[in-house]
């Protein structure tokens, strides 16, 4: 690479956290087993090692999923959040170089632990946000106990990092006990960071906190996909309901249902896919767009391979701009 980038959504499972979960967890984890088994997923210098093969490289940490609220109770996911925040500050402090920084992970099964959690991690440890999933345990992020943590973002101008959660449970269809053949991953991941993006969106998210940023992963999901629904498409939507079911077609915005999707952020984590890259900055735009390969699930080459000759700004200056990070 012939210049310097930050990688604002990647994971990580430090040891002190792996630990932690194996002692609180409620039951399997398939997905947690199968993270734990991508190199660099644990082991710091082994990551180091694998991010050294491409000068200038740089990863701003965040644990993976499952997140602490599926992995055990809301009694215990304040402590195992604590556990991980921690260890990735560590992990950021000895090696500063490498992890200019790290994303704060909540207890989001325990609302108040979880503001708690956002004001020390932030505050005392140096997070530089906080991630958020999509739902949790099924619950929509427009509840109010869980806006009241993008207030807190708003106040505190940090960034919130949305990442998908759905699992492969329950399956597609009526009738069906699981999602067949991975598409609640292919298909279900991008779908439900767009939903979510759109319950904020009309639960006023942007009305109420102009300034906030959200970063949603794999550069916004289908939305940029959904721009001509988006625009033209919400002009009809009250009729598509029956009339005793209108109420749920949403407040009015002040500005367009379009100009207001826009105001998320994306990432170019996209498997390797310049096209997704390129719907994602057509609809974004330069300026709120930022690297991000998803690593380890997906290669930082590859990536970068793929991203070669967006503008220069999405590699480093974005990041650095919106995370509040010292230019280098």
């Amino acid at each position: 690479m012939t210049h310097p980038c930050i990688d604002v959504f990647n994971h990580c499972l430090p040891p002190p956290y792996v630990e932690a979960c194996r002692a609180v967890q409620k039951r399997a984890l398939p997905m947690f087993d199968r993270a734990l088994e991508k190199p660099g997923m644990c082991d710091r210098e082994e990551r180091i090692r694998l991010m050294e093969a491409f000068p200038g490289y740089r990863q701003i940490l965040s644990l993976s999923s499952p997140s602490p609220e599926i992995i055990t109770t809301a009694d215990n996911s304040p402590q195992l959040a604590r556990i991980g925040n921690e260890a990735m500050a560590q992990w950021s402090s000895e090696s500063p170089n490498h992890f200019p920084g790290f994303v704060a992970s909540l207890p989001l099964n325990n609302p108040d632990a979880a503001l708690n959690e956002a004001r020390y991690a932030i505050g005392q440890l140096g997070a530089l946000g906080v991630q958020l999933y999509t739902s949790v345990n099924g619950l929509p992020l427009d509840r109010p106990e869980f806006l009241a943590l993008f207030e807190l973002m708003a106040e505190l101008d940090r960034p919130v990092w949305l990442h998908p959660i759905r699992g492969a449970t329950p399956g597609d269809y009526p009738g069906d006990e699981v999602s067949k053949y991975d598409l609640w991953w292919t298909f279900g991941w991008p779908h439900e960071t767009s939903i979510c993006a759109g319950r904020l969106v009309f639960a006023g998210l942007f009305e109420k906190w102009p300034e906030l940023k959200v970063i949603t992963h794999h550069a916004g999901g289908s939305i940029p996909m959904m721009e001509g629904r988006l625009r033209h498409g919400f002009d009809a939507k009250a009729p598509r309901y029956s009339p005793d079911r209108t109420g749920e077609t949403g407040p009015q915005l002040s500005i367009e249902p379009v100009e207001a999707f826009g105001k998320f952020y994306a990432d170019t984590a996209t498997f390797g896919s310049r096209l997704a890259m390129d719907a994602g900055l057509a609809f974004f735009g330069p300026s709120q767009c930022l690297f991000a390969t998803d690593f380890p699930f997906a290669g930082i080459g590859e990536t970068l391979t793929a991203a070669r000759g967006l503008p220069e700004e999405i590699f480093q200056a974005n990041a650095e701009r919106i995370l509040q990070l010292p230019r280098k």
